[in-house]
């Protein structure tokens, strides 16, 4: 039983290094329209293709983790599963909040014209953004109360 706990423990370190931190993910939900800049590589070029669609799902945890994002390209749906921590994913940015009062947003798919769009976020969950921003300056003022606390503990073991 050692070994098996000695095992899982090891692969949680060495997953731990390939995992993006929260600087490199913004904060996103489900109904967000997100543009996800991924690198293709063709033959010796590289280059990076923006794919901006719906944030219809996110899957997974750790190191497995993936989200659908869905976009309609001459009245066909199309959707694309990336790993969230992919080195080939090279930015997500947040371009419009939507209001979802779901975990999925797999009922999209049936959908067409104007009752595939989702109301914007402004007028349903106002909520969100002062969370968000609200969030941002407690963990700044963690961040400061540790370097406090660390330097205070370094002055007192000088003395």
């Amino acid at each position: 039983m050692s070994q098996l706990k000695d095992r899982q423990a090891i692969l949680e370190s060495v997953v731990a290094d390939q995992l993006k931190q929260g600087d490199d993910l913004p904060l996103m939900s489900v109904g967000d329209t997100i543009d996800v800049h991924y690198r293709i590589i063709e033959g010796t070029k590289e280059r990076i293709q923006v794919f901006q669609g719906v944030f219809i799902s996110r899957n997974h945890s750790g190191i497995n983790e993936t989200i659908t994002v869905r976009r309609i390209v001459a009245n066909e749906g199309v959707e694309r599963i990336f790993p969230l921590h992919s080195p080939r994913l090279a930015k997500v940015e947040v371009i419009r909040r939507g209001d979802a009062r779901r975990a999925k947003l797999y009922y999209l798919r049936d959908r067409i014209g104007k009752s595939r769009r989702l109301r914007d976020q402004r007028r349903g969950l106002q909520h969100v953004e002062s969370w968000e921003t609200d969030h941002a300056e407690r963990v700044t003022a963690e961040k400061q109360a540790q370097k406090a606390a660390a330097s205070e503990a370094a002055s007192s073991g000088d003395e």
